[in-house]
């Protein structure tokens, strides 16, 4: 689907999946409007994670469509990986690189090299608060300070749709508060389209864009607060157990 200013982030309509004879997703459709917040909310094992390697190609899509600004994953994934940055739940740094050769391995990954993948490296490493730490090994960072990292190698590239997969997992309440702010300061500064992945409740703001997943399925989507007042609660957490609670009973995806 486009906007009036052009195709959405990431465009997602029909899609189901499968492992063996369990279904995972069930007709899954959801839309991240370029320069926005979403958040992805479910409990363990609701389907977010397989949605993600859906839309990053980890698994491959064989029924509905996924959209990275207007290119479809299946006929052109070249052009939609290439507009695409992901931090996964599971940590992919090599901790005994530096935080500037963990970001300059990556650009080269994506022919970025020499001056450029240098000049890139410096720019994101100062914008998530990590430049003086540039020659340090990623193994001395905290958890949040790793996580701020994975952000910048995801940005190396300039996509315009970030996916983040439970990025807030193991982190204290200050390091989960100032990673959140970040990755909204790049919505609001860059115009990035973010999907954020979380059980946590807390994470999400009632003008937040927001998607509830449950056994694989949409059960609401829309501005956070209206689906609060829609569903006649007083909190998300009280909507969201609303919603969740009315879902057929079965075994939780992957």
């Amino acid at each position: 689907m486009e906007t009036d200013g052009g195709p959405a982030a990431l465009s997602v309509s029909g899609v189901s999946h499968a492992f063996g004879a369990r279904r995972a997703l069930v007709d899954v459709g959801l839309e991240v409007p370029a320069g926005a917040f979403t958040a992805l909310l479910g409990l363990n094992g609701a389907g977010k994670t397989t949605l993600f390697s859906l839309v990053t190609r980890l698994y491959d899509s064989r029924s509905g469509s996924i959209r990275v600004l207007g290119h479809d994953m299946r006929t052109a994934s070249a052009a939609a990986l290439s507009r695409l940055g992901v931090v996964f739940q599971a940590r992919t740094l090599d901790l005994d690189l530096t935080l500037q050769q963990n970001l300059l391995y990556h650009a080269a990954l994506h022919g970025i090299g020499g001056r450029e993948a240098r000049a890139r490296a410096a720019r994101l490493l100062a914008r998530v608060g990590l430049a003086e730490r540039a020659r340090d090994p990623a193994r001395d960072l905290s958890g949040g300070q790793m996580r701020r990292l994975e952000i910048a190698r995801a940005l190396l590239h300039s996509p315009r749709l970030l996916l983040l997969d439970e990025p807030t997992v193991g982190l204290d309440v200050e390091a989960r508060r100032s990673l959140l702010r970040e990755v909204r300061r790049l919505v609001a500064e860059e115009g990035l389209g973010v999907l954020w992945a979380t059980h946590l409740i807390d994470e999400i703001e009632p003008g937040d864009r927001l998607v509830v997943l449950d056994e694989g399925r949409v059960r609401a989507s829309g501005v956070a607060g209206e689906i609060v007042a829609r569903s006649g609660q007083g909190s998300l957490e009280a909507a969201f157990m609303r919603l969740v609670g009315e879902a057929p009973a079965g075994d939780r995806a992957a």
